[in-house]
């Protein structure tokens, strides 16, 4: 057998391999300050670039179907280390003081939940605590990309050496999925830096902990023109009343997260796109490889499946920031400052920070609910025409919370919460005639 025979016979996967290591180290062309970018990691230094490096050289070294997610959180805790935030023992001891005023604020406007003392978390430690459920929502996504890749280099590949190079496309699979572990990472490292509480991007991050990050409220109190000890207390409140929530009604959580999964289960990448990427990319342009990795050119157009399990998650996670809203607004009445906080905080909802636009275009999910000023305005309605515990006992099942027209009209809900006679609707009368078809031999018989 002669040396291209050799060449030929060799495994594609093993080529593939030995190519990208040697490019890896150093022996080939390759620029990483473009791969690194190209990966989201931004600011492309020597200790970025080498994290990263170390990376790809894993999942070459150990290649998997899953995920190496570990990746991500390196790289989340090397975005945090170049600015880890520090908070004096002063700060900590305002901080933990607020937080106990805030709990007996918040124990007369509802019986809701019952929760231990505040967390304080460092920026590090809230990515720790928080990068589970992240890895949870962006894995569909990563998958969905992960197998577009494998399928392109199978349709590309002639039929009789198909066998030959799945272990190429496996190859690619794992890299491909280390590159998008390390973008989260990047993004949660940037988010760990912004947030100021467990319950500030409306998702139930931390289960039913209340915690925030001190470190993080100069963002809030820089050139808002309050004492910094009533943003404290406002801030308190409001992740106190998110958390306990979700500790009184236990199926909440996982409706919320259910709902995420089933949008996000539905994003399948098109191996088109993934071909049109390549098509489109000039190697020497790295701000363009970039740019179309982080512009959502891969996620593609939302089904109509999709619609509805974003609108019905939407109204969902409007209805907890509304009621927390609502809240938090009663608790906070004391404080002379509480409608400027409020104000504020609602601006740096609509708004969001960098963090949260780049975690939108890598997974399609935006972080903040519509129809949240909406939802805060129907919970006040009700609490004003019944009271805080009947409000708050449409939180007792999932069958009683309220439903999206029910915010455009509460009107039915506080009916019923009265005790008054309300009016069946469409899903009552279809309920009803569904429940009398089952109890019978057959349908019911609407000429009688």
């Amino acid at each position: 057998m002669n040396d291209g025979e050799s060449d030929r016979d060799r495994d594609p996967a093993e080529e593939l391999r030995e190519m990208i290591q040697r490019m890896l180290s150093g022996d080939g062309e390759m620029d990483f300050g473009a791969l690194a970018n190209a990966a989201g990691v931004s600011g492309a230094d020597s200790q970025s670039i080498a994290g990263l490096m170390q990376h790809l050289q894993s999942a070459l070294s150990n290649p998997s179907d899953k995920i190496d997610w570990s990746a991500g959180m390196k790289q989340a805790e090397r975005v945090i280390s170049q600015n880890p935030g520090a908070v004096s023992s002063d700060e900590r001891d305002a901080t933990k003081q607020a937080a106990n005023l805030a709990a007996l604020w918040l124990d007369e406007q509802t019986e809701v939940g019952s929760i231990g003392e505040m967390e304080l978390l460092s920026r590090q430690q809230w990515a720790q605590a928080t990068m589970p459920v992240w890895q949870e929502i962006a894995a569909p996504v990563a998958t969905s990309i992960a197998d577009a890749l494998t399928q392109a280099m199978g349709e590309a590949t002639p039929e009789s050496e198909s066998e030959m190079i799945a272990g190429a496309g496996r190859l690619l699979r794992n890299v491909g999925g280390t590159l998008f572990a390390v973008q989260l990472g990047q993004v949660v490292g940037q988010l760990a830096g912004e947030v100021l509480a467990g319950g500030d991007v409306g998702f139930p991050l931390l289960d039913d902990r209340a915690a925030v990050i001190p470190a993080n409220l100069p963002k809030l109190t820089d050139g808002l023109e309050v004492p910094v000890d009533q943003v404290r207390i406002w801030l308190a409140l409001r992740e106190f009343a998110h958390a306990r929530l979700f500790q009184h009604a236990k199926w909440l959580r996982l409706q919320v997260l259910s709902g995420i999964r089933s949008y996000a289960e539905g994003i399948h990448v098109d191996v088109r796109a993934i071909e049109d990427l390549a098509s489109e990319v000039d190697p020497s342009n790295p701000e363009q490889l970039q740019e179309l990795l982080r512009n959502g050119s891969l996620i593609p157009p939302r089904s109509e499946e999709q619609e509805q399990a974003l609108a019905s998650l939407e109204t969902t996670l409007a209805l907890v920031e509304g009621w927390v809203d609502c809240v938090t607004a009663s608790a906070a009445s004391r404080l002379p400052s509480a409608q400027s906080i409020a104000e504020a905080i609602r601006r740096r909802r609509a708004t969001g920070g960098p963090a949260e636009k780049a975690f939108s275009t890598l997974v399609g999910l935006e972080l903040r609910p519509r129809r949240l000023r909406e939802a805060s305005e129907f919970w006040q309605k009700v609490t004003d025409a019944v009271g805080s515990e009947k409000r708050d006992s449409l939180w007792a099942h999932f069958d009683l919370v309220p439903t999206a027209d029910d915010i455009d009209d509460p009107s039915r809900i506080i009916a019923s919460l009265k005790g008054e006679r309300v009016e069946p609707d469409e899903m009552d009368i279809a309920l009803a005639q569904l429940f009398d078809e089952e109890e019978g031999d057959g349908p019911v018989d609407k000429s009688e």
